[in-house]
């Protein structure tokens, strides 16, 4: 039943027991995929900070540590496990089912981690530098070491600043969804260079980040 799951990851677990954890919440039943994130949660980290040491030897520890962050933070996991279709093979309780938690960023960002933790119960830990490598290589690929650590917004704000022109205007237009499972759309515009673009995200501060990401690659387009 995981058998596209486990193609999409480049691995074909000898302990299906393992995988069938990682993806069950705690709505569902036990074992649940808590213990297993905790210990994936680490993983992650540890090889994250380990492909940017390698990839980035001018970098230093604040940069490098921030970085990471922005890598490892719940929405970038979120949309890894949802390119790998892991919603589709999420075990829910009812009440998650019905408010779409399969397609919740903090429960596919937290079943990630726990299929990393199952990778490596299952196959080590070269499996999961392998797999991590393999999953981030776009992003860590298109990181601009000239904006290394920052956040899209605070990135936006000094590229304007420097060039001394007025910073960006962020108004929430919308929040779509229940209450408990909200997505909200947020509008960033630089009148000045005549840019407005229009981002969603799980929470008002996601969507704004996202914002000013579209913004910056406007602004790179335009350069």
């Amino acid at each position: 039943m995981t058998e596209r799951l486990e193609e999409r990851l480049g691995h074909r677990f000898t302990q299906p027991a393992l995988l069938r954890q990682a993806l069950t919440h705690r709505s569902h039943s036990t074992p649940h995929n808590e213990r297993l994130e905790f210990l994936g949660d680490a993983l992650l980290n540890c090889v994250i900070a380990a492909l940017l040491y390698e990839r980035f030897p001018q970098l230093r520890e604040g940069d490098l540590s921030r970085l990471r962050a922005s890598l490892v933070r719940k929405e970038t996991l979120a949309e890894l496990a949802t390119e790998l279709e892991v919603g589709d093979y999420l075990r829910l309780g009812e009440g998650e089912l019905k408010s779409g938690g399969f397609r919740r960023p903090s429960i596919l960002a937290d079943a990630l981690e726990a299929m990393l933790a199952a990778l490596y119960l299952d196959a080590g830990f070269a499996k999961v530098e392998e797999v991590v490598r393999r999953l981030f290589a776009q992003r860590i690929a298109a990181i601009d070491p000239e904006r290394a650590g920052k956040d899209a917004k605070t990135a936006l704000q000094e590229w304007l600043q420097g060039r001394r022109l007025p910073l960006p205007l962020y108004t929430l237009r919308a929040a779509h969804g229940a209450a408990h499972a909200q997505e909200f759309e947020v509008a960033c515009e630089i009148p000045a260079l005549k840019i407005h673009v229009v981002a969603r995200g799980a929470s008002r501060r996601a969507a704004e980040q996202a914002a000013a990401r579209l913004a910056l690659d406007a602004l790179e387009a335009k350069s």
